[in-house]
């Protein structure tokens, strides 16, 4: 008896064994990253910044455009935006980056140009593509994102970070007092481990101007479609320094960095 029961037991396994599927390996969403960074291709986003202080809505910001990638990741992007609240006007409405430089025109960026000027160039690709302070098209921000994520269901990894551990991604030295913010996230990928869509959140509070929270939600579609970015016709662009110190439009544009975002310096 124990010899047939051991026999069946040994049949059943096999049979189990045999009837269930196998489990593929998870994709890294790093390398699905990174097979995605073709000259003449990118992804679009849309996005939506809301802020608060001290509960009060603050700023609403809407992104929406296209982001083109090289060998080596991002090399392009035509982003354009709406703004309502208290900041409304001091951003551009039109993002163009190409080449090794930014064109922005709209807002505080329209005054005073010269006639037949629409557009106001920079020599400055550093800047912030969009409002989100997790870059996930920065390998070591995604990978990061992923690791150290408190859960992951459904495709959907949640956690936090803080903006001291984003700004060694970065390379960024930053005010202690913004280090210690905590961004939380939640990163949702597809099938194929591409980023779909990135939602963070944060509050800052340093007892100056009361505490303010901003949540970031951005979505990603259309990997891999073919993005063209060009630069605007070169009779509508006029270099910042050709302006001059005196130019109503800004010197620079706010390049993203950490302690600009928090206003630290």
């Amino acid at each position: 008896m124990k010899r047939i029961l051991a026999g069946l037991t040994l049949a059943s396994s096999a049979a189990l064994m045999a009837a269930a599927p196998a489990q593929a390996a998870p994709v890294n969403p790093v390398k699905a990253l990174q097979k995605q960074f073709k000259a003449g291709h990118g992804v679009r986003v849309s996005e939506t910044y809301r802020s608060a202080m001290n509960g009060k809505t603050g700023t609403v910001r809407t992104t929406t455009g296209a982001v083109g990638f090289g060998k080596t990741g991002v090399l392009a992007a035509d982003l354009r935006f709406r703004e309502k609240g208290d900041l409304a006007g001091l951003s551009p409405t039109r993002s163009i980056t190409v080449g090794k430089h930014t064109f922005v025109q709209g807002g505080i960026y329209s005054q005073g140009l010269p006639e037949g000027k629409k557009w106001v160039r920079y020599a400055d690709v550093s800047v912030a593509y969009t409002s989100q302070p997790l870059d996930v098209f920065d390998t070591k921000v995604l990978k990061a994102l992923v690791s150290k994520a408190k859960s992951a269901k459904g495709g959907t990894y949640r956690g936090s970070l803080t903006f001291a551990d984003v700004s060694r991604f970065y390379g960024e030295k930053i005010d202690k007092r913004l280090g210690k913010v905590k961004i939380g996230y939640a990163l949702t990928l597809n099938s194929k481990g591409l980023v779909t869509g990135l939602r963070s959140e944060y509050t800052m509070d340093f007892g100056i101007l009361g505490s303010t929270t901003a949540t970031v939600n951005t979505r990603f579609t259309g990997w891999g479609a073919k993005i063209t970015v060009k630069a605007p016709p070169s009779d509508e662009v006029v270099d910042i320094s050709e302006l001059g110190n005196e130019a109503e439009v800004p010197q620079e544009i706010p390049n993203g960095s950490l302690n600009q975002l928090g206003r630290i310096d």
